[in-house]
């Protein structure tokens, strides 16, 4: 095998875990809720904390790429991932966990932007017209697969093998990377005239806005003082972030990728995508788990549907990537993820597996014809060294569209609860006439089974509330699915606007070239 595809493999795969952990204790939550003797409010730190850690170091790798190298950069992230991950299954309590999310995040997140940027340096002609479609397959099918691992690990292990399981994984790539991922030099001197006011601005801006996000849907955003400092400072943050990036001598992120106005556009799919990507990762499991009633196996073989589709959107738009425009390719996973989008708006509380199956398969397959063209599009044309910043920035842009899908789906599943509570309310208690008669029917029911004739009636007045809620909730889920699907449309109005670059030449890589 060529030794530049055993090191694309390689690093791919240490993506692929590092993406992985994003959601793999979606599934699980409750059990590491209960093993951690966790408040509701606590558990939701263990995704959170990573998320914010890994966006931080998602465009900084791009810094630490060219001073230490890829190769040693890529063996310290992979190595200290592995690490925190046994950690993480040795928590103790929530703090120490969120402490060890936190690190799995911040130095997890250096192997996603630096393998876009190798693949794209190694690769040329054909071949790296196979490398958007194979990590963006590894992109979305790591969060897809993500709650699927988890609860099958739980059910079959127990939660902490849901971090231990990346232990030997993790310590045969980080071997692997330090044999064989040569394929520039380092540049130490960069590390002395590291810019700490920039990497501050940058980690208060971020990480202040992961955290607005996360804990905006459930503390009433700007009303809590906390929510609302933690907004001024990313905002303070992301003001001087922009002074260092265009004013100082060494800036930790250059922003000179947005002089092009393709990458601009692939930049805001991107945000879309990560957007549709992650907001509707994270509604499945909720809906099967709030109003089906799901456990995690459960949840984890529903959702299975959408990688397997992932996979064959991927041979798909592979093959259209070195023969259509890649403004067709996206037009068509636009509207497609759209579609899909729409069906899942039609859901009632009896949808399961089989009902779930074709909403969840197109939406797979729409995906990758939305992520490949976007990656040619935002990578294409750039040299080595502005690469690995283009790689940073993308990617980060992916991350934020899904902080922030999660956040605002939240917020829309919240209000679009109360709205249909309250619209049942209006209907029972206005025109509802036939409701006491629904109670006492269904107390009459009851009764056969207990002679407490007060008790049945409150048993029934309580089954006809969670039917309530469990049909408000749904309608809430429908109205989300719907204002995503038209999100998606909006993107696809902008598609016309695009201007494809031109096939760049070879990415120089800045050492001796590796034998083919």
């Amino acid at each position: 095998m060529p030794r530049k595809f055993l090191i694309f493999g390689v690093m791919a795969f240490g993506m692929f875990m590092a993406l992985i952990d994003i959601q793999i204790v979606a599934a699980s939550l409750n059990e590491v809720q209960a093993g951690l003797s966790a408040g509701p409010d606590e558990i939701s730190w263990v995704q959170t904390g990573y998320l914010m850690a890994e966006l931080v170091m998602i465009p900084l790798a791009a810094f630490l790429a060219q001073a230490l190298s890829t190769r040693w950069l890529y063996a310290l992230s992979a190595g200290l991932f592995t690490l925190t991950s046994a950690l993480c299954g040795m928590a103790w309590d929530i703090h120490s966990m969120t402490a060890f999310r936190v690190i799995q995040g911040f130095v997890g997140g250096a192997m996603v932007p630096t393998v876009f940027a190798t693949g794209f340096a190694l690769f040329t002609g054909p071949q790296r017209a196979l490398i958007p479609a194979i990590l963006g397959m590894v992109s979305v099918l790591a969060p897809t697969l993500g709650p699927t691992v988890g609860g099958w690990l739980t059910e079959a292990v127990g939660w902490r093998s849901i971090f231990y399981i990346n232990i030997v994984p993790g310590i045969v790539v980080t071997v692997l990377s330090i044999l064989l991922v040569r394929v520039d030099r380092p540049n130490l001197a960069m590390l002395k005239k590291i810019d700490y006011v920039h990497l501050a601005a940058m980690a208060m801006f971020l990480g202040g806005l992961e955290y607005v996000l996360e804990e905006g849907p459930r503390h009433e955003w700007l009303g809590d003082p906390t929510i609302a400092t933690a907004a001024w400072l990313s905002l303070v943050g992301f003001a001087l972030f922009l002074e260092r990036s265009l004013r100082s001598s060494g800036p930790i992120v250059k922003l000179s990728p947005f002089r092009h106005s393709s990458f601009v556009f692939a930049c805001v799919f991107s945000l879309v995508i990560g957007f549709g990507l992650y907001a509707s990762t994270y509604l499945m499991p909720v809906f099967l788990g709030r109003v089906r009633g799901y456990n995690s196996l459960q949840i984890g073989t529903t959702v299975f549907v959408t990688g397997i589709a992932q996979i064959f959107g991927t041979v798909v738009a592979a093959r259209l990537s070195q023969r259509v425009d890649a403004r067709w390719t996206i037009s068509v996973g636009l509207l497609l993820f759209a579609a899909s989008l729409w069906l899942f708006s039609a859901m009632t509380p009896q949808w399961g597996f089989a009902t779930l199956f074709w909403p969840q398969a197109l939406r797979g397959f729409a995906t990758m014809l939305c992520i490949v063209p976007s990656v040619n599009m935002a990578l294409n044309g750039f040299a080595m060294a502005e690469l690995r910043y283009a790689s940073g920035l993308f990617n980060l842009m992916r991350n934020l569209g899904g902080a922030i899908g999660i956040a605002v789906v939240n917020t829309w599943l919240t209000d679009e609860t109360r709205v249909h509570v309250a619209h049942f309310g209006e209907s029972l208690g206005e025109a509802g006439r036939n409701a006491p008669d629904v109670v006492a029917q269904l107390a009459a029911r009851i009764g056969q089974f207990t002679s407490d004739s007060a008790h049945a009636l409150l048993m029934a007045r309580s089954e006809l509330g969670q039917l309530v809620s469990r049909a408000a909730t749904t309608l809430a889920f429908d109205d989300v699915f719907r204002l995503m699907a038209w999100m998606f449309i909006a993107a696809l109005l902008l598609v016309p606007l695009c201007r494809m670059p031109a096939q760049a030449a070879p990415a120089s890589v800045e050492a001796h070239r590796l034998p083919s």
